[in-house]
C-alpha cells in the first residue's frame, strides 16, 4: 500500500508542476555558459561539481585524491560533454524531474540517491556520503545546468533516444564486426579503453572487463545502449562520416553487452517485477520469454505481450510501453 502512496504523489507532484509552467513538454534545453558561474562560494562549489563529472577519476577513482571509490571511469564517459551534450545522457532535466518515482527502485528518489545509483552501477564503485563536499558540488552544478527548466518539465534531447526495435535479435557477432572497423581504435580490441596521459582517467572508457561497468547499469540494457551508440558513436565521426544505421547500433550493442564485465546483484531492484523493461537483462519476469530474449530480442513479441494483456494493462501505463518504462 505504501508504494501505491508514493507513487500517487509522485504522479501528483509531476502535473501540478507540469500544469504551473504552461510550458510545451518539446521545451529545448540549451545549457548554460560556464563563464557565467559566478565567481562566489557557489560558483567555486558549482565549478568542482563541474570537474568531479569531467574528470571522477582523478578525485574518485582508484588513485583519487579525495577517495578511491570507483573503477577510473568519468562520469563524462557516459554524460557526454560534462553532461551537457543532447542525446548524450545530459543533466538538463535532473532538477526539474526530481524528486521522482523510479520502478527500478520501486520508491520516490532523490537527485542525491540517483547520483549514488550510478557511482555504485556505471562507476562499479561505492556511494558517497550525502551531505559531504563533493555530492553537494555535483549537486550544486546539476542544479546550474537546470535553472531554466521549468518544474516537472523533460526537456526534448535529455537522457537517450528511443530506437526503433529490431524485427529480429540483436546479433552479437554481426556487432563484433561493427566494433573492429568503428569503435576498436578508441576503445582498443579487448575493449579496455585508452588511459588519459597521466593515466588519471580514462579518454575512452573501457567497455567491457573489470575496470568496466557492471551488470546493474543502465547502459547494459540494450536499449540504452543501442540508443546511446546510436548518437554519440564513433566518438570521432565527422559530418562526412556516416552514422551506424539503427542496426548496427544494435548490433555492437549486443556485441558489448555480451563481454564480461562486474556481475553485482542488486537484489532490490524492480520490487514489482510487472514494472520490468522488457530488455531488462534478468528475471524473473512477469512472462514466459527467455532471459536470452529479453536481453537482446527480438523485443516487438514482448511488447505485444505486454500491450494485449489485459492483467498487466491495468497495472499501469508502463505496460504500454514496457520498454522504456522505470529508468
Amino acid at each position: 500500500m505504501w508504494r501505491i502512496w508514493i507513487k500517487a504523489y509522485a504522479i501528483l507532484l509531476v502535473i501540478a508542476c507540469s500544469c504551473n509552467t504552461g510550458v510545451k513538454k518539446d521545451f529545448v534545453w540549451q545549457p548554460p555558459d560556464t563563464a557565467q558561474i559566478p565567481a562566489t562560494d557557489e560558483g567555486r562549489l558549482i565549478r568542482y561539481g563541474r570537474d568531479l563529472i569531467a574528470n571522477t577519476s582523478r578525485y574518485l577513482g582508484p588513485r583519487g585524491k579525495t577517495a578511491a571509490i570507483s573503477n577510473g571511469m568519468n562520469c563524462q564517459n557516459c554524460h557526454l560533454e560534462a553532461g551537457t551534450k543532447n542525446w548524450g545522457n545530459n543533466y538538463g532535466g535532473v532538477l526539474s524531474t526530481y524528486p521522482k518515482y523510479r520502478d527500478r527502485s520501486g520508491s520516490l528518489e532523490t537527485i542525491c540517491r540517483r547520483i549514488n545509483d550510478c557511482l555504485q552501477r556505471s562507476l562499479n564503485g561505492q556511494p558517497l556520503d550525502t551531505t559531504g563536499r563533493e555530492i553537494t558540488a555535483i549537486l550544486a552544478y546539476m542544479k546550474w545546468l537546470g535553472q531554466n527548466v521549468p518544474k516537472g518539465i523533460k526537456p526534448k534531447g535529455t537522457g537517450i533516444r528511443d530506437l526503433p526495435f529490431l524485427s529480429r535479435a540483436a546479433d552479437p557477432e554481426k556487432g563484433r564486426t561493427i566494433y573492429q572497423v568503428s569503435c576498436q581504435r578508441c576503445h582498443g580490441a579487448q575493449g579496455n579503453g585508452t588511459l588519459n596521459g597521466d593515466s588519471t582517467g580514462y579518454t575512452y572508457p573501457p567497455l567491457w572487463g573489470e575496470n568496466s561497468f557492471n551488470t546493474g547499469a543502465g547502459l547494459y540494457r540494450l536499449s540504452r545502449l543501442a540508443g546511446y551508440v546510436k548518437d554519440n558513436m564513433p566518438f570521432d565521426r565527422t559530418k562526412d562520416t556516416p552514422p551506424l544505421s539503427d542496426e548496427e547500433a544494435w548490433d555492437v550493442a549486443a556485441f558489448i553487452n555480451s563481454r564480461p564485465r562486474p556481475e553485482i546483484a542488486f537484489p532490490k531492484d524492480w520490487p514489482d517485477i510487472t514494472r520490468k523493461p522488457i530488455d531488462h537483462p534478468f528475471g524473473p519476469y512477469a512472462d514466459s520469454f527467455s532471459t536470452n530474449q529479453h536481453k537482446y530480442g527480438p523485443f516487438k513479441p514482448i511488447k505485444f505481450f505486454y500491450d494485449n494483456d489485459n492483467h498487466l494493462r491495468s497495472q499501469g501505463p508502463h505496460a504500454r510501453n514496457p520498454a522504456h518504462a522505470g529508468r
